[in-house]
């Protein structure tokens, strides 16, 4: 009868336990724990046990399927779950444990040597009495592990000490897992001491660090929890810690200068991987100095070794990202018994509790990237560049004050040519991926410039997967140094010299392709500034073309416009700048579809694979192809023009309707020339914009320019004062559209010249000296250079349009 009520009251008892801790992580996992032992009877709970240890956990479902914990592999064993019992004869543990007094209930869970130590200690008869009590009791391999003086201490004072300690592992009232809340701290039966207490997503308790590997074992006044170690007293905090081991002695006066020192004396949940001595010892001299010397560097250096939350080691079962006080994250794992951080084993000793948080000593001194200079924040696989940077002596000439963006290629970009230049032309490359600003990723957009130390402007293209600067697409890995940011690249950039039309002029390849621009007067498309995609076919596309069939297809002018113009798209499309093996279609100017993707790092256009992809002009990209393109939809009604697409075209079939027309397509997709440009040499730059058609009439008075010099006569000096006024009337033209203004600097100057050079099409020139002034016919001749002309200072003024000027010479 006394057994049957036992049971009967057991299983009342634990169940509404059992349902209240549905809800926290530990008893999720149990739960797991139970469905993936489903299979081996009723209450039977799966584990999984370090390989070649004792170490067994209920385990979540990354290290169950991975059939590993801390990178060793485990095996799975099943056993009855917390609570429940195995009867002979019976398939899996349909019996409840029988319930007892705590003392009993440490011999039931197999706690049997703090079963005994509470006896000898005359802790038995509270144990057995009444109360409500929560033990965390230590195992018996717990105890055997316990450092061999401590426990010898404690045996031999069994009434003070012994009985102390283990008052040290109880609470005065019932906690079960699910009470255990993360970041709670328990006040212990011995001394107020304080126990702290956290509950990890993996399902791990920890108290004082030690982990519960045995819980809720309901006891008839209280609960025990087996725990894998024996609690020591915690009584300092960190800080404390840190001032009086001599072993930290570096990182003390680190955390003193940069201010650091005094937060890990405040309460809270710190982890802090703390440098010995000896690991500040083996960083270089020069380094440590210069963190060291720099306040804002030694903070972040002393904060990325602080997290904001308490890791103890026996709760890491697989590697995960933790945010320090620094703001950057470090991957702390495990490694068998080892714990590892950013995947290197440097801890030396682990789970020095304090009563704000652990400590885990390093033998490494980790630097985060915000205490390096920029040409520090390298990896492995940018090596190349910045040894290159070293021997060039440009990163000599990065100030550790200074601001600067390097956009560093990969290894592999540099092959063994470019590695045998030159050195002022390797330099001028390396140059050209420096920028004298700091931009981060998050500050990079479309259609920006970024200006090199080397004078070069570079553009970014911004697409919905990658972030490419020219030719050149980042990957992953940037970062934020002390004095600026890195990022990565796939190849060395490349900026852009050239129009799309100069280099189609200057590469022999292309030809016929550009004999057909010109036929159709495409040339200007090609000349002027824009954002042009251009897919171009190499003289190989046109082999069977003979000049017969060329006179043909430049006759009809709107045919030879619509397939010239389907290979071009608006907007700069890095081949590199595509979600590898996603479609993009992109319309042409001609109207229809192109569909490119990249497939193995090569383009494809219309499923043709481009021979070379990404060369870069200043207004635009080039991707070579050996085929021409034909939009698929597009009939053709010419017998003749069929039979010459038909030679050129295998890979599609050409539709044909007779007696269907190309569309004309007019050249008012691009922008036109600039016909009018009036710049201030002195003064604020303006710009007049006249429409075709409208006529503004503006008379502009000079003020009066004094000029003083002396002058021989007669074999005396004399001092000369020439007076100079100057009257402008009359500005009229067509409409111009000019979207940027430069102003000031020989730079600007020189860029003025060759915009007008460029794109000026009507200029009106006055040449100063005696009082001369050219007509119209004269400066039509002036600019087809039919006549010398001596270059003389010029007037504030330079006037596109139709310009009259009056020049008097005035002497007092």
């Amino acid at each position: 009868m006394k057994i049957f009520f036992l049971f009967t009251f057991s299983t009342f008892f634990w169940s509404p336990f059992e349902q209240a801790a549905a809800s926290v992580h530990y008893d999720k996992i149990l739960t797991h724990s139970r469905i993936r032992a489903r299979d081996q009877g009723q209450n039977v709970c799966a584990l999984q046990q370090v390989m070649g240890t004792k170490k067994k956990y209920f385990s979540t479902c990354r290290n169950w399927y991975q059939g590993a914990i801390c990178g060793k592999k485990a095996t799975v064993l099943y056993e009855c779950c917390p609570g429940y019992m195995k009867m002979d004869g019976m398939r899996g543990c349909p019996a409840v444990a029988p319930i007892d007094h705590v003392y009993g209930t440490l011999g039931i869970v197999g706690a049997t040597s703090t079963q005994q130590y509470s006896d000898i200690s005359k802790l038995r008869e509270e144990l057995e009495g009444r109360g409500s009590f929560t033990f965390f009791a230590p195992s018996s391999e717990a105890w055997e592990q316990l450092d061999s003086e401590i426990h010898r201490n404690l045996i031999d004072n069994v009434n003070i000490e012994l009985y102390n300690a283990l008052h040290h592992h109880m609470v005065n009232k019932r906690m079960l897992t699910k009470d255990l809340k993360n970041g709670m701290t328990l006040v212990s039966m011995y001394n107020d001491q304080k126990l702290l207490i956290n509950h990890y997503p993996n399902g791990v308790v920890t108290v004082n660090c030690a982990r519960v590997i045995y819980g809720n074992q309901i006891a008839t006044n209280g609960v025990v929890h087996v725990i894998d170690r024996v609690l020591t007293a915690v009584g300092n905090t960190i800080q404390d810690f840190i001032e009086v081991e001599d072993d930290l002695s570096s990182l003390r006066a680190a955390a003193i200068t940069s201010d650091v020192l005094d937060i890990l004396g405040k309460p809270g949940h710190y982890t802090l991987f703390a440098p010995t001595n000896e690991a500040f010892e083996r960083l270089p001299r020069g380094l440590l100095e210069r963190i060291m010397g720099d306040k804002v560097a030694s903070e972040a250096l002393v904060k990325f070794h602080i997290l904001n939350t308490l890791q103890c080691s026996e709760a890491i079962t697989g590697g995960a990202a933790y945010e320090t006080l620094e703001g950057n994250t470090v991957e702390v794992g495990c490694d068998g018994e080892s714990l590892t951080v950013n995947g290197v084993k440097m801890v030396k000793r682990k789970d020095i509790v304090t009563s704000n948080g652990v400590i885990h000593l390093i033998d490494e001194v980790l630097i985060p990237d915000s205490a390096k200079q920029v040409i520090e924040l390298g990896g492995a696989q940018q090596t190349t560049f910045t040894d290159l940077m070293i021997q060039l002596g440009l990163a000599s000439s990065l100030r550790p004050e200074g601001q600067y963006t390097l956009l560093v290629p990969l290894n592999g970009a540099f092959s063994d040519d470019t590695l045998r230049m030159d050195q002022r032309r390797l330099k001028t490359i390396l140059q050209n991926h420096i920028i004298n600003v700091k931009v981060g990723l998050n500050e990079l957009y479309n259609g920006q410039e970024l200006e090199t130390i080397g004078g070069k402007l570079l553009r970014v293209f911004l697409y919905r997967t990658a972030v490419c600067i020219e030719n050149s697409c980042m990957v992953r890995g940037s970062k934020e140094g002390r004095n600026g940011f890195i990022h990565i690249l796939r190849q060395i950039i490349n900026p852009a010299e050239k129009t799309l039309h100069e280099m189609l002029r200057n590469d022999k390849r292309f030809s016929v392709f550009l004999s057909l621009v010109k036929a159709a007067d495409l040339d200007d498309v090609l000349s002027q500034p824009g954002k042009w995609t251009l897919f171009v076919p190499t003289n190989d596309a046109f082999k069977s073309l003979t000049d017969d069939d060329k006179d043909i297809l430049i006759r009809d002018k709107n045919a030879l416009r619509n397939i010239l113009l389907y290979h071009l798209t608006q907007g700069v499309f890095i081949g590199s700048g595509f979600e590898p093996g996603v479609t993009n279609i992109l319309k042409t100017i001609q109207g229809g579809k192109l569909y490119l993707k990249t497939v193995n790092d090569t383009l494809l256009v219309n499923e043709l694979k481009s021979r070379e992809s990404d060369l870069m002009a200043t207004n635009g990209v080039i991707h070579v192809i050996d085929k021409l393109l034909y939009p698929a939809d597009l009939p053709v009604g010419n017998d003749q023009l069929l039979t010459i697409l038909k030679k050129l075209i295998k890979y599609i079939q050409i539709k044909f309707v007779r007696g269907s027309a190309f569309k004309e397509i007019p050249l008012t997709f691009y922008n036109p020339s600039i016909t009018q440009l009036t710049k201030l040499i002195e003064g604020e730059p303006e710009f007049k914009i006249v429409r075709e058609g409208e006529t503004i009439t503006k008379v502009i008075h000079g003020e009066p320019i004094i000029k003083t010099y002396t002058k021989i006569i007669d074999g005396r000096p004399v001092e000369v004062t020439e007076k100079k006024v100057t009257e402008e009337r009359i500005i009229q033209g067509p409409e111009i559209k000019y979207t940027r203004i430069t102003a000031g600097g020989s730079d600007n100057e020189e860029k003025l010249k060759k915009l007008l050079e460029d794109e000026v099409t009507k200029v009106t020139k006055f040449i100063e000296g005696d009082g001369h002034l050219l007509e119209d016919e004269e400066i039509k001749r002036l600019l087809q250079g039919e006549a010398p002309v001596r270059k003389e200072q010029p007037t504030r003024r330079t006037q596109g349009g139709t310009a009259r000027r009056r020049t008097r010479l005035a002497y007092p």
